[in-house]
């Protein structure tokens, strides 16, 4: 009889993930960043899974680029880099580019802590959580939802698999094409297709 070698052993995942990891908590349940078990795995750093791709990051730096070029300083402030906004005990949520108005959050206000009053605006540049009991589609409405109810007034997901433009109010819900203009406020637009194009970026 010929013997088998035996099966590696598969490095189980602790039962408790690392504070660390945890990318939002939304209903009281945290949701951690995207590929986090790599980490615990050993097989890729905290920083590898932070780090937006050089897509995400271009078009992060072409959104700050058209808001600064409209908005003063007295009028809103623009947050990134995953500013936080604590919506009540149960849910802490992250925003790639938030844009608050400073008579909300007046200076007694700014703290160590997250943000407790409501962005404005928000945009979201893909889905940064490691969805693992619902569906993406599931977590972008339940989030914007969320915001919403808070007291945001519009959330702009920018999807880069798909090239598209998902604008919430609590009126209505609409996916656009990135390819054309999109309104942030008082008339002032962006069109992600056409800045990618200008700069020489083509996508499959």
């Amino acid at each position: 009889m010929i013997a088998l070698a035996e099966p590696k052993p598969v490095p189980k995942i602790p039962r408790k993930v690392p504070s660390y990891l945890i990318y939002e908590i939304m209903d009281g349940k945290p949701l951690y960043y995207k590929d986090y078990r790599s980490v615990l795995k050993g097989t890729k750093t905290f920083e590898e899974i932070m780090g937006a791709s050089s897509l995400q990051s271009l078009i992060i730096y072409y959104l700050n680029k058209v808001l600064y070029s409209f908005i003063e300083d007295e009028q809103f402030y623009i947050f990134s880099s995953e500013s936080g906004v604590h919506i009540n005990h149960r849910s802490n949520l992250a925003n790639d580019i938030a844009l608050y108005d400073p008579k909300l959050l007046t200076p007694d206000k700014i703290s160590k802590k997250y943000a407790d009053v409501p962005p404005t605006i928000v945009f979201e540049i893909d889905i940064d959580a490691e969805l693992e009991d619902m569906t993406e589609t599931g977590y972008i409405y339940n989030k914007t939802r969320k915001l919403l109810d808070f007291g945001t007034e519009k959330v702009l997901w920018v999807l880069t698999a798909a090239q598209v433009v998902i604008v919430a109010t609590k009126e209505r819900i609409e996916t656009f094409d990135w390819n054309r203009d999109i309104e942030i406020m008082d008339g002032f637009s962006f069109n992600i297709g056409e800045y990618l194009k200008k700069k020489g970026v083509e996508l499959e």
